[in-house]
């Protein structure tokens, strides 16, 4: 159990993630601070869910897809721990670790929420944070963040930069924690060049509305 008697929930959004989820479910495992784990099958046509049921991790299944943000907000419903923390399902070179690292200052009270970065992985994914930092999808929060957030479930991809906006509009303490040798596999090398790119662009554009959005 975590320390000081806060339960921690590890949620794990995930679309069509059977390539990379076992990996990522058995580092959180391992992960002596973390007290749960859901993962959010978002309508996935693959077999994404059967993956995390295989290693007895709890499924929360949404049909149809919701997008990250309702996702998100669908793991937090399921749990009533504490602090949360957000993994990507596809996630390279993940380690407990990371996780660690990600959790120890809020449950020391340091922080309330941190922002991991990625270092040292692939350079497609590196630069991607240090060009955009707030883009991260793996955080550690108090829950009460995210209850409190309003436009989570309609923001879509634009969720991470959402979170960060309403965290600095309400003076909420964010530690960044870099994660030296993780990174992400690219969407087009999930789905193909062409699906790939097209679902690159509407992640953008949901980005773009989030920004806009005053």
């Amino acid at each position: 159990m975590s320390s000081m008697g806060q339960q921690v929930a590890a949620v794990v959004p995930a679309y069509n993630e059977a390539q990379t989820i076992s990996h990522v479910l058995e580092v959180l495992q391992q992960c002596p601070e973390i007290d749960e784990i859901i993962v959010v099958n978002d309508g996935s046509t693959d077999d994404t869910a059967e993956k995390a049921a295989e290693l007895g991790i709890r499924v929360v299944n949404l049909y149809p897809n919701r997008g990250k943000g309702g996702a998100m907000r669908a793991g937090v419903k399921a749990s009533s721990a504490d602090i949360i923390l957000f993994i990507d399902a596809d996630l390279i070179g993940l380690t407990h670790a990371h996780c660690h690292a990600l959790l120890e200052p809020v449950l020391q009270d340091v922080a309330d929420m941190t922002v991991g970065l990625f270092e040292g992985g692939r350079p497609a994914t590196t630069l991607a944070q240090k060009v955009a930092p707030f883009l991260s999808g793996q955080r550690a929060l108090r829950r009460e963040i995210i209850e409190d957030m309003p436009e989570l479930d309609d923001s879509g991809y634009g969720v991470d930069i959402a979170i960060s906006r309403y965290a600095a509009s309400k003076s909420i303490r964010v530690e960044k924690v870099p994660l030296q040798d993780v990174s992400q596999i690219m969407k087009e090398e999930k789905q193909g060049f062409v699906t790939g790119a097209k679902n690159r662009m509407m992640m953008y554009w949901e980005i773009l509305k989030v920004l806009r959005t005053k």
